[in-house]
């Protein structure tokens, strides 16, 4: 509870996320400076990698992006997930509306999650869920705690990496539902390729993906 009142009170933080100064009157969660310095991906929207039907993300990993995310993935920095959570939310209502039954999060190892503190996709699923008027619930679990993909170079390393990390948390709730996958960083694709297929296999009728940014380079 602790996590999501955290999330709720980022959304109505006095500082910019990325710059860390002060917001002016009207300012919600970044400045109108970092607003308009944010690197946008376009097109938001792309057909997704293998056994994901589309994907979108509003931002490149590149520049203010990728520094925001970096800090609050590696640093501690919850606080921001309200806003990547807003971010997302409204690129999910521009390009993905009506095409999910249930939002989730690709998830970190219990491992992962103890040494970091918190799951980032998760408070961002949460934050996201939150501006939908939705719920984002748990559909996989990890099964095997892996090196970090961001330490894995090339695209068919990181499809080695990942593979049988993952199994269906409830069978019966993913059954003939299509799933809203949301995670921090998209780059080549090769986690929530095999999450989306992990709940193909477990009978999800299929899957569409969102995150806060995306490399520009996509195999």
């Amino acid at each position: 509870m602790s996590k999501l009142v955290d999330i709720i009170d980022s959304l109505q933080s006095q500082r910019c996320v990325i710059c860390r100064k002060r917001l002016q009157r009207g300012e919600n969660g970044l400045c109108a400076k970092c607003v308009a310095g944010l690197p946008l991906n376009d097109p938001e929207l792309w057909d997704g990698p293998q056994f994901v039907d589309a994907a979108c993300a509003p931002l490149v990993f590149s520049g203010t992006a990728r520094d925001a995310l970096t800090r609050y993935k590696f640093s501690g920095a919850t606080g921001c997930a309200g806003v990547f959570g807003k971010l997302v939310a409204e690129c999910i209502s521009r390009n993905l509306a009506g095409k999910y039954d249930l939002i989730s999060w690709v998830p970190l190892s219990a491992q992962r999650r103890s040494e970091r503190g918190y799951d980032q996709a998760m408070l961002i699923a949460l934050a996201a869920a939150l501006e939908l008027g939705d719920v984002a619930v748990d559909t996989l679990r990890r099964t095997k705690n892996i090196a970090p993909q961001s330490g894995v170079d090339n695209a068919a390393d990181r499809r080695a990496n990942v593979s049988g990390a993952f199994e269906p948390a409830d069978a019966e709730l993913i059954r003939n539902k299509r799933v809203l996958l949301l995670d921090d960083v998209i780059t080549t694709g090769a986690t929530v390729s095999e999450c989306a297929a992990t709940l193909i296999r477990g009978g999800a009728a299929g899957v569409v993906c969102a995150a806060v940014a995306r490399t520009r380079r996509f195999d």
